[in-house]
């Protein structure tokens, strides 16, 4: 009689399980929703203003875009939203890459959403040179803030718009006042004394500084310390404390000389700690201050009646310049000069006058 072999394993197979449709058919309908919705300012202001995120980020996303076709309804969104009138407050960010503004940023919105603010973070990431692309990874640096029901993180590239912020930073902090945040942070690029930019659309400026990194004082010039309210000193902790504290003593001295400030306020220098959560509070203390005084002589509503007037004329200019680039005949027009100043060296500057005034004069007829 043969032998029978049997096989005895641990192992089973299990039965198949059956796979779900491909498609999602609630997703395919939302976003089918989401696309008829497009020309339709109404539904973006009305879930704004009914504080969804989703739909603040979707407008947010129309502003940004460069389609000639999103720009009438991005204009009527804004007009829409301007309307809102909202109590906030605006606070510009910056210091030099490492100085750890994502990490005080985090600490500082927490600080601010447990006192039962709304907070909105506007993170300017800088933008290849080659490929205009952004890594945009503000919210893997802040996963705190970023689950946080009372805040809302919108990185944006940069793309080449020069003074630390995006292009549009001005509309979307619109967007973010009418979905009812009181308090918004503009997280700047962090490029250095040329980043002035955010200083014309904020109400108090706050310079972030590192201390044993070098020749603190070669920071004190002209130009973006002069406009900051308040400087900062942070990463005070462990054993760099006492340079923090002496570089406190630096900065405050080197304050005092610059001229008075129109605002009425003296720019004050401290120290922080991020990292250990210590510090962050003096920093509300001080925006507190700030607002209360220049509310009371009136420089708050001054500045910003000066920043609408800013807003104006940048408006103008890019609505010029993108009627220019996108008018049929000056493409052509300008691809005629850009061969003879190649292979004729011709003057760039007679051919642009030239292109310019024909434009003109073609805008005018």
């Amino acid at each position: 009689m043969a032998n029978k072999k049997t096989n005895k394993s641990a192992l089973k197979v299990q039965e198949a399980i059956p796979q779900p449709n491909a498609i999602n058919k609630s997703y395919v309908e939302k976003l089918r929703a989401s696309k008829r919705a497009m020309q339709n300012a109404e539904y973006y202001v009305k879930g704004i203003q009914n504080g969804s995120r989703t739909i603040l980020a979707q407008a947010i996303t129309i502003i940004e875009s460069s389609k000639a076709e999103h720009r009438a309804l991005a204009d009527e969104i804004l007009d829409k939203c301007r309307a809102q009138n909202v109590d906030s407050v605006r606070i510009g960010i910056t210091g030099v890459p490492g100085v750890g503004k994502s990490t005080f940023i985090e600490s500082f919105g927490k600080l601010l959403t447990a006192k039962g603010h709304k907070v909105a973070v506007l993170a300017i990431d800088p933008s290849s040179s080659r490929n205009r692309g952004s890594i945009l990874g503000d919210k893997t640096r802040m996963e705190l803030l970023s689950s946080d029901e009372n805040a809302f993180i919108r990185p944006s590239p940069s793309s080449g718009s020069l003074g630390g912020v995006a292009q549009k930073t001005r509309e979307t902090i619109t967007l973010c006042e009418a979905a009812g945040f009181d308090v918004i942070i503009i997280e700047t690029v962090g490029v250095g004394q040329s980043e002035t930019e955010v200083h014309s659309m904020v109400d108090f400026f706050l310079l972030l500084m590192l201390a044993g990194a070098g020749d603190e004082l070669q920071g004190i010039k002209r130009g973006i310390i002069e406009m900051s309210d308040a400087i900062f000193i942070n990463k005070a902790d462990g054993n760099n404390i006492e340079n923090a504290k002496l570089s406190k003593v630096q900065y405050a001295n080197a304050l005092h000389l610059f001229p008075a400030q129109k605002s009425g306020w003296m720019p004050i220098a401290d120290i922080c700690s991020a990292f250990h959560n210590t510090g962050i509070d003096k920093v509300w203390s001080y925006i507190l201050k700030y607002i209360e005084l220049t509310k009371s002589n009136q420089y708050f509503e001054e500045k910003r009646k000066e920043q609408e007037l800013y807003r104006l004329h940048q408006q103008i200019e890019t609505k010029l310049k993108q009627m220019f680039y996108e008018d049929e005949t000056v493409k052509e027009e300008l691809l005629n000069a850009e061969k003879e100043v190649v292979q004729s060296n011709k003057s760039p500057y007679k051919l642009a006058l030239a292109l310019i005034e024909k434009w003109r004069k073609m805008d005018i007829k």
